[in-house]
């Protein structure tokens, strides 16, 4: 299969008519089967469309060590202040894994692309299992998808080791389309986006609100990864890593800084064991919140702190 190279302003052209016509954080109506068919439905039959919010957290003692044995009751939910009934639990989840893996080839990375290139591709060896799926992207001046979302390892590090450096750094461009990409795949698996930057934001069409937003409605936590060339805050632009900051937090991923590339292998390293050691929650939220508004999560636990959870979540629309 041929990777797909898509250009920024193709990419952006397609995300902008979704946006038009759903809103660019609406998710995809779950249509029951009656409601597909050419007859018209029975008078007065309602359908609701009722939003199921998943909560993936890793959880640790006192010691930083990870919890893999705690029950269901050992957790509580609360949307708005209100307690929510969990409906499903898994431990240690097996789920597979939808993940978009961002790297950044712009001018400031491009003494250490060899090195970026081969730590990615030693990284999808890694993550990567048989029913997973992933998705190599490269942004500088504009966002490329280098490869279809994939299990085949062989042809996800050939596509990591095309990477090529650029100008400009398309930071808030680079996660819309990331959220957007993993939005077309089906939604009952983990979503995931690892991005690696300098967070050196300079070009982007799309802007902070827009960035926040799709990677909220895409339900995928981001790590973060910041390489930070100048150590002293004084001495860079901070703006993209502020917006990261706020960002990550909300989709219950994590953000960690590293000064040199070389520490790059042991950050994707904890990032796919922490994945490996999760907790999937789910609930119907009770009251249902109206369309298209940010829904404030807290997750508590018995006998250990919640290590990342998603903090937000964007309501979808329902129809009766």
């Amino acid at each position: 299969m041929n990777p797909q190279k898509n250009s920024l302003a193709n990419l952006l052209a397609k995300a902008l008519s979704c946006v038009a016509l759903f809103g660019i954080g609406a998710l995809a109506f779950r249509v029951p089967a009656a409601a597909q068919s050419n007859s018209a439905p029975q008078k007065g039959t309602i359908r609701v469309q009722t939003n199921l919010v998943n909560v993936l957290t890793s959880v640790q003692d006192a010691d930083g060590h990870p919890i893999l044995d705690l029950p269901k009751e050992s957790f509580q939910i609360l949307e708005e202040g209100v307690p929510q009934e969990i409906t499903r639990f898994e431990a240690e989840t097996s789920q597979p894994l939808d993940l978009a893996l961002m790297m950044d080839t712009s001018l400031s990375t491009t003494k250490e692309l060899k090195f970026e290139t081969e730590t990615a591709a030693h990284f999808i060896h890694q993550v990567v299992r048989p029913t997973d799926r992933l998705s190599v992207f490269e942004f500088s001046d504009e966002v490329t998808q280098l490869s279809t979302f994939s299990s085949d390892i062989n042809y996800l590090q050939s596509a990591a080791r095309r990477m090529t450096p650029g100008t400009g750094t398309v930071l808030y461009d680079s996660l819309v389309l990331g959220s957007h990409a993993l939005n077309r795949l089906t939604r009952d698996r983990r979503r995931v986006i690892v991005l690696v930057t300098d967070a050196g934001e300079t070009t982007s069409s799309s802007k902070f609100e827009d960035a926040r937003r799709a990677a909220i409605a895409s339900g995928a936590l981001l790590y973060s990864i910041v390489v930070r060339p100048v150590p002293n805050e004084s001495g860079r632009n901070t703006a993209g890593e502020h917006a990261l900051i706020t960002i990550t937090d909300s989709t219950g991923g994590a953000l960690f800084y590293l000064d040199t590339f070389d520490q790059l292998e042991g950050l994707f390293e904890r990032i796919n064991r922490e994945l490996r050691t999760q907790y999937l929650l789910s609930y119907y939220p009770t009251p249902q919140p109206p369309p298209n508004v940010y829904r404030h999560i807290e997750l508590r636990v018995k006998g250990g702190t919640p290590l990342h959870y998603r903090k937000e979540y964007l309501s979808i629309g329902y129809v009766k």
